[in-house]
């Protein structure tokens, strides 16, 4: 289970910097459309080599609608929508709460109890996070009211991600392969995407340049087709409150990152918040 946990927080941790170039000259809400038509395309294709069946019942295919609709369209444009008012790392910092409504949906909906070392964990990486929310708070270079919309417009693509986590695992979805549920459910999430983004900016808009167009294939192929299929078999396996601990090393792979390529300066708040964000992690996943 590290190796799968280890790449998608690495890769995750790495697309926020992708993110950020995206905002711009497109809508987000076509970058979104774009990166999962490259997904789903990129899926559909991981299922025909690695010979998963594809054929889902009707039943399941209305789940995966649903699953489109909440993963990739709602989550991804409210995270896109959040940068665009404050930074892309207080943002990924609150996305590390997704281990909360992920343990709590999933005691709730799947009767998956939380022991003694996950409740102890959790509170441990939840004080981290909380240090690194004050650090990316008082860095962030907008004002109050700008970063209580980002937060709220984060918030919401935290609870929208949380209900599709959880949802997977329900024995309706779970029943089915990993890849085909994830093919569907992008494809689903593509179409959404283009009709929104047409009722409210007109037909496709898309930038030429190299970094944008790589930028979509990075999202799309690494981003996506690489890290989904392990996280959500992450959830099938460790369960959805364990799974989230992937979203509390994001932000400080994301900070490390921002180290490398945008001289983004550590304090003491930043790397307290992140060595208890380590410890709680470790608490947590030696529960059985």
């Amino acid at each position: 289970m590290a190796i799968p946990f280890l790449v998608v927080s690495l890769i995750w941790g790495s697309t926020w910097l992708v993110i950020r170039d995206q905002l711009g000259t497109v809508p987000a809400s076509w970058s979104v459309c774009y990166r999962f038509a490259v997904a789903a395309v990129g899926m559909f294709l991981l299922s025909a080599i690695t010979r998963q069946s594809l054929r889902i019942d009707a039943n399941g295919l209305k789940w995966t609608v649903l699953l489109g609709l909440m993963q990739f369209t709602l989550n991804f444009n409210f995270v896109y929508a959040a940068e665009h008012h404050i930074t892309s790392g207080l943002v990924a910092v609150i996305f590390a709460l997704l281990i909360v409504p992920n343990a709590l949906l999933g005691k709730w909906w799947l009767g998956r109890d939380f022991s003694r070392n996950f409740i102890i964990g959790s509170l441990i990486a939840s004080a981290g996070v909380a240090l690194l929310m004050v650090q990316e708070y008082k860095a962030a270079p907008v004002g109050g009211q700008e970063v209580i919309v980002g937060t709220a417009l984060t918030l919401i693509a935290v609870l929208c991600a949380s209900v599709s986590n959880v949802m997977q695992v329900a024995p309706s979805v779970g029943r089915f392969p990993t890849t085909a549920i994830l093919a569907w459910s992008m494809l689903w999430g593509a179409l959404f995407n283009a009709a929104w983004s047409f009722i409210n900016h007109g037909p496709p808009i898309i930038e030429m340049r190299a970094g944008y167009l790589g930028g979509v294939l990075y999202l799309g192929i690494i981003g996506s087709v690489v890290t989904f299929p392990l996280y959500f078999d992450l959830i099938r396996k460790i369960g959805p409150g364990k799974a989230a601990y992937t979203s509390v090393l994001i932000p400080v792979v994301a900070m490390l990152l921002s180290t490398l390529f945008e001289g983004y300066a550590w304090t003491a708040l930043a790397a307290g918040g992140a060595i208890l964000a380590s410890v709680g992690l470790v608490v947590a996943m030696r529960t059985r």
